[in-house]
C-alpha cells in the first residue's frame, strides 16, 4: 500500500509518518495485515511537482494540510479549503478512487463560541468539497473533526493550551490560566494516530453531530476518534504541578492505563529541557554504604535502593503491617527473617547473579547480609507505603537474639 501524507511535518503528520515507517520497516508488528509499501510525504516545502506523482499513485491520502495561525485571515480559505480542492483536482486528474481523510475541526460546527470563526467557516467549506467529491466520483471519503489535541511535538504558544502549558511549566516558565473551570474537549496523539490506522484498514469509527458532542454511530457521515477526554484548565494546571514537582517530592501521581493523567505526563516529559532531563537523588550515606529513595506513589508506596558495603548487616528491624519486597541486583547476601516471639528464623541466599524477590513479612524480623569480601551488595526495596516518619510502622529487634 502507497500512503500520501500531506501536512507530513506538521504535528499530526510526524506523529503519523513515524507511526507509518514502524509499520512499514516491521518495527511495529501489532497490525500484520497492513502492509505499508510506500509513504508520500508532502508539506509546504515540497517540490509541487511531486503532488501529480504521489497522487496518481497512491492508494490512501491523509489530507492533514492546512492553515492553523495565518498572517491574514483570509488565508484561512485559501489554506484549508484551497489546497484541498487542489488535492481533489490532481486525484481526479488521474482517475484515482482512492480513499481519502480529511483533518476537519469541531470549529467547523460553527456552533456557540464557534460562530464567527473565519478558521471554521474554511473547515466547513472543506468538508462539503469533500463530500461533493464523493458524489461526484464515489471515492470513499472520511471527514474527521477534530477537537483540542495534545501529546510530543505539538508546537507551543501556537493553538494548543495543553502545550503551551506542559513546555511552560517544564521550562520554569508562567502560565495564564482566566478561567480554572473551562473545559476542553482532549484528543491524545496516539489515540488519534491509532483511528488513523484503524481507517487505513477500513474499520474507522463513525459518528453524527448533536451540536459540538460527537455522536458514535454505524453509519454516521462523519468519523471521529472513539476516545476523547473533557478536562478544566484547572485540572491540567493542577497535574502539571504535581508533575513539576516529581524530582523533589519522588511522588508520582495516578497514572492509571488508558488514563488522561499518563497521557499528559508523557506530553510533559516531552517538552523538559536538558538539564531537567536528569536529577540527582539524596543518598544516605554512613560508613555501612547508603541508602536512597527513588520513586514515590500515592497510593502504592515507595521504590528504594540500598548498597551495603562487604560483610555488612543491614535492617534488624521489623513492621505490624507494612511489608517490602528485597530484590538483590547486584552481589552475594544472605536475607533472614525472625517471627517476633519465637526463634523460627527463615533464611534466603541470594544474588545479582539469580535475581529474585523477597517478601519481609509483616511481624517478621528482618536483616540482609553482605556475604562478600569484596564487592558491595545492591537491593532494590518496595515498600507498600510512602515512609511516614510521624508513624514508620518500624520497630528495631535483631534477627539473631
Amino acid at each position: 500500500m502507497k500512503i500520501l501524507v500531506t501536512g507530513s511535518a506538521g504535528f499530526v503528520g510526524k506523529n503519523l509518518v513515524c507511526s507509518l515507517e514502524n509499520l512499514r520497516d516491521s518495527k511495529d508488528r501489532t497490525r500484520p495485515d497492513l502492509h505499508i509499501e510506500e509513504i508520500y510525504e508532502f508539506d509546504v516545502d515540497t517540490e509541487k511537482s511531486l503532488l501529480d506523482e504521489y497522487c496518481k499513485n497512491a492508494d490512501f491520502v491523509f489530507n492533514l494540510a492546512g492553515v492553523n495561525r495565518p498572517k491574514d485571515e483570509s488565508e484561512f480559505m485559501k489554506g484549508n479549503f484551497g489546497f484541498a480542492s487542489t488535492l481533489l483536482d490532481t486525484l481526479k486528474k488521474y482517475n484515482n478512487k482512492c480513499p481519502v481523510m480529511l483533518s476537519s475541526s469541531i470549529q467547523a460546527t460553527l456552533i456557540g463560541r464557534y460562530a464567527l470563526s473565519d478558521y471554521g467557516k474554511s473547515k466547513l467549506a472543506g468538508e462539503e468539497l469533500f463530500f461533493n467529491y464523493a458524489e461526484e466520483t464515489g471515492a470513499k471519503v472520511l471527514v474527521y473533526r477534530f477537537p483540542n489535541l495534545f501529546g510530543k511535538w505539538c508546537r507551543p504558544n501556537y493553538n494548543s493550551a495543553v502545550a503551551t502549558f506542559c513546555n511552560n511549566v517544564a521550562n520554569d516558565l508562567p502560565i495564564t490560566v482566566n478561567d480554572r473551570a473551562t473545559e476542553l474537549e482532549l484528543l491524545y496523539i496516539d489515540d488519534l494516530v491509532r483511528e488513523m490506522l484503524d481507517a487505513l484498514e477500513g474499520k474507522e469509527h463513525r459518528c453524527t453531530f448533536d451540536g459540538v458532542k460527537t455522536v458514535l454511530c454505524d453509519d454516521g457521515k462523519y468519523c471521529a476518534c472513539p476516545v476523547t477526554h473533557h478536562v478544566t484548565l484547572g485540572e491540567i494546571v493542577d497535574l502539571l504541578e504535581k508533575f513539576g514537582k516529581q524530582p523533589q517530592t519522588l511522588i508520582m501521581p495516578e497514572i492509571p492505563y488508558g488514563s488522561f493523567e499518563k497521557k499528559l505526563y508523557s506530553t510533559y516529559l516531552s517538552y523538559l529541557p536538558k538539564e531537567k532531563t536528569a536529577f540527582e537523588l539524596k543518598m544516605n550515606k554512613d560508613d555501612r554504604g547508603s541508602f536512597t529513595e527513588l520513586l514515590k506513589t500515592e497510593k502504592c508506596g515507595q521504590f528504594s535502593v540500598n548498597i551495603s558495603k562487604p560483610g555488612i548487616t543491614k535492617g534488624e528491624h521489623w513492621h505490624h503491617t507494612k511489608w517490602e519486597f528485597f530484590i538483590v541486583v547486584s552481589g552475594h547476601g544472605l536475607i533472614r527473617e525472625r517471627k517476633i516471639g519465637t526463634g523460627e528464623i527463615i533464611e534466603f541466599e541470594v544474588s545479582g547473579d539469580k535475581i529474585e524477590a523477597v517478601h519481609m513479612l509483616p511481624g517478621y524480623t528482618h536483616n540482609i547480609i553482605n556475604l562478600s569480601d569484596t564487592e558491595n551488595l545492591v537491593t532494590v526495596m518496595w515498600a507498600n507505603e510512602k515512609f511516614d516518619p510521624n508513624a514508620p510502622d518500624t520497630f528495631g529487634e535483631k534477627v539473631e537474639k
